[in-house]
């Protein structure tokens, strides 16, 4: 396979901390809004075992947020959503599929609660900014909707407590998940949330001035020595292993809560106004047609190539297809996020996937990896 290669042109929007994931040895990157996303600096194997033992440093300024403000800002995110916004307090996020009216899904923020009529949706890869847009004019609401000058770094591992905790303060260890708090750190104006697209714990800081990339990096890069902190990236392995669905890939405008496994998301009894309230009620009542599950597929490791690999049925009928997958260590085992129809669906059923003409049996697993295992 021929290496390939990427141009960093003006098009590409560049991180504050671009500089300093370049110069600690990023080699391989992908595009995610706009930007480029570092994703190796040694190995996913690697750097998965230093993530679950140690601390990295995580560039995900990629992670852009989308400004509502405004007298109607409520109103637009409640209509945009079938998770309830209104009890959201100031200074808490919210996981929140936005759905469109016929309940696809549009994307998977983290809504965070700034002020009564102030939000940030902090967003997945997609132009969630110009749809909200649309839909704030079409509907005359009195808003704005913007993308601000606010760029992600991310302290995950299960270090990140004690790194944080000697930069910031003690008081940053009783941030509850999804919670955020305004700090000064590196001289700047930041918001330090408990979150971040890890299961192994961790803060996302919302640097708001991205001249101060460079600072806000180097400050946590000494403090982190004597916890062995390194620079990595969302972690492909972990997070399949821990169960969390990357928009785009396991689930798309196309895909609808239900299918994504999203209940737990949803409120779809709120008193609020929702564009997507009548097209996810009638699947409520049907059932979706397809289930997102997630596979243990049997034997060596498989390559880590595109995962558009067919499912099929033990009769050999194909039923799905292979979202995501990689090789997991700590199981001796590929693990995979798969679309298939629900029929197939059930935790215990065995399946067959079509990895680019190598065909192997998979056993359908429930979510919680490590006792599905055993």
């Amino acid at each position: 396979m021929s290496k390939m290669t990427m141009l960093l042109s003006r098009r590409l929007r560049p991180s504050p901390f671009e500089q300093r994931v370049l110069e600690h040895g990023a080699t391989e990157f992908t595009l995610y809004n706009k930007m480029i996303l570092p994703l190796i600096y040694s190995s996913y194997a690697e750097q998965y075992a230093h993530l679950c033992e140690h601390v990295q440093i995580w560039d995900v300024a990629c992670q852009r947020q989308v400004e509502i403000v405004g007298p109607d800002a409520l109103r637009l995110v409640e209509l945009i959503t079938p998770r309830e916004i209104g009890t959201c307090a100031i200074g808490q996020g919210k996981y929140a599929p936005l759905c469109d009216e016929n309940g696809g899904i549009v994307n998977d923020p983290i809504v965070l609660r700034i002020a009564e009529d102030r939000f940030w949706l902090s967003i997945a890869d997609s132009d969630v900014k110009l749809w909200v847009k649309g839909v704030a004019y079409g509907r005359g609401f009195d808003v704005r909707v913007f993308e601000p000058d606010v760029s992600p770094l991310a302290i995950q591992g299960p270090k990140a407590d004690d790194l944080v905790a000697d930069v910031v303060g003690k008081h940053t260890r009783d941030i509850k998940f999804f919670w955020f708090t305004d700090e000064t750190i590196a001289g700047t104006p930041v918001k330090l949330a408990r979150s971040g697209w890890s299961g192994q714990g961790g803060f996302e800081i919302y640097l708001q001035d991205s001249s101060k990339g460079n600072d806000l990096w180097d400050l946590f890069w000494e403090a982190g020595k004597k916890y062995n902190l390194q620079a990595g990236a969302p972690n492909l392995i972990e997070r399949i292993e821990t169960g969390l669905k990357s928009y785009g890939a396991d689930m798309t405008i196309d895909s609808d809560p239900f299918e994504a496994g999203f209940e737990a998301y949803m409120d779809l009894g709120k008193e609020a106004e929702y564009m997507c309230r009548e097209a996810l009620a009638k699947i409520a009542k049907s059932g979706p047609e397809k289930r997102l599950v997630n596979l243990f597929i049997d034997g060596e490791k498989l390559a880590d190539l595109r995962s558009d690999w067919s499912v099929l049925s033990d009769s050999g009928d194909h039923i799905g297809v292979v979202t995501s997958q990689a090789y997991a260590p700590r199981y001796e085992a590929n693990l995979a996020f798969a679309i298939v129809a629900a029929a197939h669906a059930s935790v215990g059923n065995t399946v067959k996937v079509d990895a680019e003409g190598i065909v192997r049996d998979a056993t359908i697993r429930d979510a919680r990896w490590r006792e599905a295992a055993n």
